[in-house]
């Protein structure tokens, strides 16, 4: 069974940076791409970066390009986000995923999530 964890969420001031991690185990075959998502404060899910793990491509949404890196360690099944110059509409709950199949461009293509950390800016 596949099991998604993610760690390092917490309070930052605005212009901060922080590191978050999602630990993979249960992989029973190689995910197409895994991604970041978030959910702030009333509003919709959204994607945030996308890797794609054959590749290496990365995707960002306009909102976080340029501030945000996304990365993963295959040897160990651990993918990052980078979040530097933290604005505070980046506060949100952020959730990694993994993708089996698809074009990883939409949440539906993504069958295996993490329950959450929270990230606060202000």
């Amino acid at each position: 069974q596949v099991q998604l964890v993610e760690s390092g969420g917490g309070s930052v001031q605005a212009g901060g940076s922080l590191r978050l991690a999602c630990t993979a185990s249960g992989y029973t075959f190689r995910p197409t791409c895994m991604g970041w998502f978030r959910q702030g404060p009333g509003r919709e899910l959204e994607q945030v970066a996308v890797i794609y793990s054959t590749a290496g491509k990365t995707y960002y949404d306009d909102s976080v390009e340029g501030r945000f890196t996304i990365s993963q360690d295959n040897a160990e099944n651990i993918l990052y986000l980078q979040m530097n110059s933290q604005k505070p509409e980046d506060t949100a709950m952020y959730y990694c995923a993994a993708a089996s199949g698809g074009l990883c461009l939409e949440t539906a293509d993504f069958a295996f999530w993490g329950q959450g950390t929270q990230v606060t800016v202000s």
